[in-house]
């Protein structure tokens, strides 16, 4: 017989007897069954509350054939994921979601093919009830391969390609976020504005580019190619691109930062170099990231719901990809400029 500090620990028996039910009764209140009667059920929950009972988790799994484990896979390395506000806030939201829900979250990262190989083998093999992909690459074979295994999978952003199938998603509307910083910009009278971008093998990158361009091209404006290069999302890779656009012989009067991590750096480049912002270069980042109110000097930005992002993601999961209630839903997440003294 289970011990437990000297004492019997509570058995799906006792509980029984002491609700004056069956064994059979008990599992089906514990597996949630909607064939018992409110009256037994209130008294099989008295029981086990008496007792101080404890489900045996893996021998409910094998009747429900759930785990009441989500997992979130961040496709960044480990020094990405804790450096990162932005993931932070998708933690939080997600936390929030599965919280209430009693659910327990399995946060995992996973970069390059040994990494992708290990996290894909697990999650396939009934260790979840589904998982949420957030930070995808050109490269992710996670889609795939999950969607292979029938998995179920909430994408936090849209995958790179319209070939990776992605039925369930929140996205955030990078392409507008990235039209009114860059409007912001020409607004305020600036001629040459450039832009450090986000990596061009995620969505989130290419879509911000992309509202660069478009907004350039609605005010009549040519893009000088030389004012646009590639970050990646980190304050290092701003440092470099800001010094990248200094030294390439056609100084901007304003760049639109496609991330905040990396307007961090290019203001930390900029003062390096002896440039005022914004009184030589304006900036406009993306994310209103806690740092961008504490910057030197404040970062105008472009505010994204990135706590709400991951809250609805954990409830596309929960409440409808993992009971296949509807075939696909997709939300997109509107943005907002928040106006500081960068830009």
């Amino acid at each position: 017989m289970a011990k437990s500090g000297g004492r019997q620990r509570p058995t799906l028996e006792m509980v029984a007897r002491r609700a004056g039910v069956g064994r059979g009764t008990v599992s089906r209140v514990i597996n949630g069954s909607p064939q018992v009667s409110p009256r037994t059920r209130e008294a099989v929950h008295d029981a086990i509350a008496e007792l101080g009972y404890s489900p045996n988790q893996a021998a409910r799994t094998l009747v429900t054939r759930r785990t009441d484990t989500i997992a979130l896979v961040v496709s960044e390395s480990r020094d990405r994921l804790f450096e990162d506000p932005f993931f932070a806030d998708i933690i939080r939201g997600v936390s929030s979601v599965l919280n209430e829900r009693d659910l327990q979250l399995m946060l995992t990262t996973a970069r390059g093919e040994a990494e992708h190989k290990r996290v894909g083998d697990y999650l396939s093999g009934s260790h979840v009830d589904g998982a949420l992909l957030v930070s995808l690459h050109r490269d992710d074979p996670l889609t795939a391969r999950l969607a292979q295994a029938g998995v179920p999978v909430v994408h936090g952003g849209r995958p790179y390609s319209d070939a990776q199938p992605a039925p369930f998603r929140v996205d955030i509307d990078n392409v507008d976020g990235g039209r009114v910083a860059t409007r912001r910009l020409l607004e305020t009278g600036h001629a040459r504005v450039g832009t450090i971008t986000g990596p061009q093998d995620m969505s989130a990158g290419v879509e911000r580019l992309r509202g660069y361009r478009e907004a350039m091209a609605e005010a009549g404006r040519e893009v000088d190619e030389r004012l646009v290069v590639q970050g990646g999302f980190s304050v290092e890779s701003g440092a470099e691109a800001m010094a990248h656009l200094l030294d390439q012989g056609g100084r901007p009067d304003a760049v639109f930062v496609a991330s905040d991590m990396m307007a961090i750096g290019a203001i930390r480049t900029l003062r390096e170099r002896g440039l005022r912002v914004p009184d030589d270069v304006a900036l406009v980042g993306f994310d209103d990231a806690p740092m961008a109110r504490h910057s030197d000097p404040p970062l105008t930005t472009i505010h994204q719901p990135t706590d709400r992002m991951g809250r609805e993601m954990a409830r596309l999961l929960v409440d409808v990809a993992i009971p296949r209630a509807t075939e696909a839903e997709a939300i997109t997440l509107d943005t907002r400029l928040v106006v500081r003294s960068s830009g």
